[in-house]
């Protein structure tokens, strides 16, 4: 499956939470090497969404409504394929930071490809708004701004 969508700007606050060392040791066992602290913000749109929406379900984030059910029962079939891999969240003094889960991808520009996993934090306002993470700033890698093409190809 692939996704595509714009580049978008987040809050700004990921760093926080992808700066955890308890976050990396597990990004490192993902992708292979530490994660950059940051996420890339990636919106997407009609069957891009669906699909989009079919994977945060498997990951047990429930965001559909009566009228989108019907429209995904065929996505969940073809979600089933894609391995969730489980970031479990911790306490640290007093905080809690939450769980997400990760798809492992591949990240497409017109530029180059590179190995990300697509987070989807068990916590999160976003509905129609992916979050890549890679080894390293996708943003500057690829010199991506906001309304940029891209794509995510999972593994």
């Amino acid at each position: 499956m692939e996704l595509s969508g714009d580049v978008s700007s987040g809050l700004g606050r990921a760093h926080v939470f992808m700066a955890q060392p308890h976050y990396q040791e597990q990004f490192r066992a993902l992708l292979g090497k530490t994660a950059w602290p940051g996420t890339l913000n990636v919106t997407v749109t009609g069957t891009d969404l669906v699909n989009y929406i079919a994977l945060r379900k498997k990951s047990g984030i429930d965001t559909l409504d009566a009228a989108m059910e019907d429209r995904n029962a065929a996505n969940d079939v073809m979600v089933g394929a894609f391995e969730a891999h489980r970031i479990r969240g911790f306490l640290r003094d007093g905080v809690s930071f939450g769980g997400a889960t990760a798809f492992k991808a591949q990240f497409k520009t017109e530029s180059g490809v590179i190995p990300c996993a697509l987070l989807i934090p068990d916590l999160t306002r976003h509905i129609d708004v992916v979050e890549v993470i890679a080894g390293a700033c996708l943003r500057e890698k690829f010199n991506l701004e906001d309304g940029a093409i891209v794509r995510i190809h999972l593994d």
